[in-house]
């Protein structure tokens, strides 16, 4: 199989079109069956997140493969190819399966080892089973993925201190404001951003929070727990009808949803901050962004999004990167591995079909010859059917031992190639 990763990234893209790439959960199930209909697509993952879009494909042919997804990020931004491929990275076969590996590591995220990463590598992979459109080729790339995700997180330090774009949004508010200790927080999203997020506000120390989110049982249900054992904590559950009441007396706003817009307009936040004595600041970790991004020019608000949070996690990363190199090595063991499972899976069924081959016709030769053997004890048959069978054993080892060898390679297409016509073994199901 030949796998293909096409996408961008907050490296590669700026922000405005990253949020023109996003997928939300509910276009995610049509998305991947229009890319798996392609004429030279027979696998599809889409991998989703605030840093990335990206499309994992197990292609036919390389060049008609790309044209599919480029096609598809043209549909998806409704932009004209020349406008954002200059943003998109194309990595096949062993780049392909490295970058997937660096990914779920979290050698490729804004926050170096971030674990929400490895859980939405997991429901990308979980999307595409559901959907049909992951199947032999892309299940064992992602499972090996994951595993590579986890070794990083317990045999390194990567993982350790900052640890998300969500821990680290909330660090910076905290820096911006000198502390988030009794201070009041507004958090809008109750989803898996939001989850997190909201614990990490409980334990800096934050007075009250405020949950906001369209469905006002999901934001009762996350205030309850970021409450959970922290008797000094205030929280409640609000829908997003209102939030703009709770702008007034709050220190800091969140947003942290998977909506495909903006929720919180300038028409929310103008009111509440008329008459303060002091800034909003909103945090944006949102792409595409929550916060109408015309509220950075308002007097009394202090906007942050994606980009300062990046930043910020730049300047901050220096023990975190000391493990890089350590990941780096299990990311190279878990190539070869993988590489030689994938091999070894490859020649297989050429292996066990030219067995199966040459046992049929040993088989059949021993039955034509019955008649000339019937006058053979028991013991004598015995070391006839040894004999043979050790025939055919000596004769495909080292047909057998050099294809596996060459496994992957060109040469092993080749031999692959050669056994199939020599051996009439086109049937391989």
């Amino acid at each position: 199989m030949s796998v293909v990763v096409v996408g961008a990234n907050h490296r590669t893209a700026p922000l405005d079109l990253l949020e023109r790439m996003a997928v939300t959960g509910d276009r995610l199930p049509k998305l991947l069956h229009d890319l798996d209909s392609g004429e030279h697509t027979s696998e599809v993952v889409v991998l989703a997140t605030c840093n990335r879009t990206e499309v994992y494909l197990v292609a036919e042919r390389f060049h008609g493969a790309y044209r599919e997804v480029r096609d598809f990020f043209a549909d998806l931004t409704f932009l004209p190819p020349e406008r954002f491929a200059e943003s998109l990275y194309v990595h096949y076969d062993e780049q392909a399966v490295r970058h997937l590996f660096e990914v779920s590591a979290g050698l490729d995220s804004a926050v170096p080892g971030e674990h929400e990463i490895l859980g939405q590598v997991g429901d990308a992979w979980d999307a595409a089973r559901t959907e049909g459109t992951a199947r032999r080729g892309l299940n064992l790339l992602f499972r090996h993925a994951l595993e590579v995700g986890k070794r990083a997180r317990t045999e390194t330090s990567i993982a350790r201190h900052v640890t998300s774009v969500s821990q680290a949004a909330v660090i910076l508010a905290g820096d911006h404001l000198g502390g988030l200790d009794g201070a009041r927080a507004v958090l809008v999203g109750a989803g898996a951003m939001g989850r997190g997020m909201g614990s990490f506000l409980a334990d800096a120390g934050v007075s009250e929070l405020v949950v906001a989110n369209r469905t006002v049982e999901r934001a009762e249900e996350l205030a309850r727990t970021a409450a959970a054992g922290r008797d000094q904590l205030v929280t409640r559950g609000i829908g997003l009808d209102d939030l703009a009441d709770e702008l007034h007396d709050a220190d800091v706003l969140f947003a942290a949803t998977g909506a495909p817009g903006v929720i919180v307009t300038e028409g929310m936040v103008r009111p509440g901050v008329a008459d303060r004595d002091r800034e909003l600041l909103i945090v944006d970790i949102a792409v595409p962004r929550d916060v109408d991004h015309a509220l950075a020019g308002l007097d009394g608000v202090q906007l942050l999004d994606m980009d300062a949070v990046a930043a910020f996690t730049e300047a901050g990363v220096a023990e975190r990167r000391r493990e890089v190199s350590a990941v780096r090595d299990i990311v190279d063991a878990e190539l070869t591995r993988f590489t030689a499972v994938t091999n070894a899976r490859e020649v297989a069924p050429v292996v066990t079909a030219l067995r199966d081959r040459a046992e049929n016709v040993r088989a059949a030769e021993l039955e034509r010859a019955a008649g000339r053997l019937s006058g053979l004890t028991v013991e004598q048959r015995e070391a006839v059917e040894a004999l043979t069978r050790g025939l055919v054993a000596k004769l495909l080892h080292d047909p057998t031992v050099r294809l596996k060898e060459a496994a992957g390679s060109s040469r092993g297409d080749r031999l692959a190639d050669s056994l199939r016509d020599l051996f009439d073994l086109f049937d391989l199901s």
